[in-house]
């Protein structure tokens, strides 16, 4: 939720970041005169890390060189000025510089490896649903688990079965984790899967098709990646291994 709503206002985020630091290099001209210059370039470092928390690196570098630009103009003799008179205080606007680089560069890998951890898990969690399912279970409730499954992988509106081959207009996912349309592939790590007509898993069984699952992605645009897209099709294809046990 709140990484959707930073990408869905990623604009007013960056100027966001930039305002900080120089909001916060104001409020420090009050303490200035009781308060030593590296003390408050670790004031402004937390300002950057405020801004590189949300993963954007634009935002981030954007509020270390504001941050650096706030330290020189507020904190720095002469005041006021982006002239800078002692060598350490030339120092300490570098590192405020550099330092704040590298934590939006440690942010942005942070968040990178927590969405990983995150796909993984939904994984995890598709593949437990199959084993909840009981052997007696029809073709329905076991589209309507594996369905599920794979709905959680992707992250679509919803998945549902529906026996025999999917409609001609349908995108169709393939083993290799393609999306193809009309002979087309689809780029849908960068445009997303269709929202204005369904994406087909087909399911097979000795190489006749007996049904598909239904994705749908209406109300909002999903960007599964080729990972999530092949563990898909292996829940599909669970589903044929099912079909042909039966």
């Amino acid at each position: 939720m709140r990484h959707s709503w930073i990408t869905e206002h990623r604009v007013a985020v960056r100027w966001l970041a930039v305002l900080l630091p120089v909001v916060v290099g104001a409020a420090l001209v009050l303490v200035r005169d009781s308060m030593s210059p590296a003390a408050a370039a670790m004031v402004l470092v937390l300002a950057v890390v405020a801004a590189a928390a949300t993963g954007d690196r634009v935002a981030g570098i954007g509020a270390a060189v504001a941050a650096t630009l706030s330290f020189d103009f507020f904190l720095t003799v002469p005041y006021y000025t982006l002239a800078i008179t002692y060598r350490d205080d030339i120092q300490l606007a570098v590192t405020l510089v550099l330092v704040g680089l590298a934590v939006t560069e440690v942010a942005i890998w942070g968040r990178r490896q927590q969405a990983a951890a995150l796909r993984r898990d939904g994984y995890l969690q598709g593949l437990a649903h199959l084993l909840d399912l009981p052997p007696e279970a029809d073709e329905q409730e076991r589209g309507r688990v594996i369905g599920a499954a794979v709905n959680q992988v992707l992250g679509a509106d919803r998945t549902e079965w529906v026996p025999g081959p999917p409609d001609a207009d349908e995108a169709v996912v393939h083993a290799d984790g393609e999306v193809r349309a009309g002979g087309a592939v689809l780029d849908v790590a960068r445009a997303g899967l269709p929202t204005e007509s369904y994406t087909a898993i087909p399911v097979r069984v000795a190489d006749r098709a007996v049904g598909h699952f239904r994705v749908v992605t209406s109300t909002r645009v999903v960007h599964p990646s080729a990972e999530q897209l092949r563990v898909a099709m292996l829940l599909a294809d669970r589903m044929g291994a099912l079909s042909s046990a039966a």
